[in-house]
């Protein structure tokens, strides 16, 4: 993997550069982004806290801190105002049950806000794919990994959007559950920005032009 992005299939345009804090309106759709992750410094840096990592740049580009906890959840929120539409508002939130409990937390948010499940996207490590590829998808199994599969089961549904980020299979017999509990070794590290700002575009083009042209716009690997 080398320092230069791809080509991207997409421009990220002035629709994703203004935003801006207004009166909450009857009619402004809302959107739960949520990041999967375990709570605590000491897991700060693993590879299991890709969705927390995804979440503090998105709250950084859209000028937000995660101030407040709601549902067992800490939360950013944002309105949202892309050029030329209607404004939106985004919630992010990170939930602090540890992994394995994130469904209750998603379950809870969603309840809360009456969201349709297409206006969730929740973001996520993904063993199953290399490290720097980024997959959104409509819906699907758990994959093994422990928070998807717990929001799959608070939820009732195998139908919700996510966002994978991929971080690569462990090396020979290392069991994935130690492998994902592991920082990103140096030779990764210095990748994620571009990653992460990768991911952050790809969930931005989701809230305001629908799934299905994030998944053609970002959907692929970073090379």
């Amino acid at each position: 993997m080398n320092s230069n992005m791809k080509s991207k299939r997409c421009i990220y345009s002035q629709l994703f550069k203004i935003f801006m804090k207004q009166p909450v309106t009857a009619n402004e759709p809302v959107f739960l982004i949520i990041g999967l992750g375990n709570p605590g410094s000491e897991y700060r840096g693993n590879r299991h806290n890709t969705g927390f990592m995804l979440l503090s740049r998105l709250a950084e580009r859209l000028e937000s801190t995660f101030g407040r906890l709601e549902s067992k959840a800490l939360v950013a929120k944002v309105h949202y105002q892309p050029q030329g539409r209607e404004p939106l508002r985004l919630i992010l939130a990170k939930p602090q049950t540890y992994m394995n409990l994130s469904g209750q937390v998603v379950a809870s948010l969603v309840r809360f806000y009456k969201l349709p499940l297409e206006n969730l996207l929740v973001v996520h490590d993904d063993v199953d794919l290399p490290f720097g590829t980024l997959r959104l998808r409509p819906g699907g199994g758990s994959g093994g990994q422990k928070g998807v599969e717990s929001i799959i089961q608070f939820l009732g549904t195998q139908e919700f959007p996510r966002l994978r980020m991929g971080i690569g299979r462990p090396p020979g017999r290392m069991e994935a559950a130690a492998y994902v509990l592991q920082d990103f070794p140096e030779s990764e590290a210095s990748f994620l920005p571009a990653i992460l700002n990768q991911g952050a575009d790809a969930a931005l083009e989701f809230v305001v032009n629908g799934l299905e042209n994030a998944m053609n716009c970002y959907n692929g690997i970073l090379t």
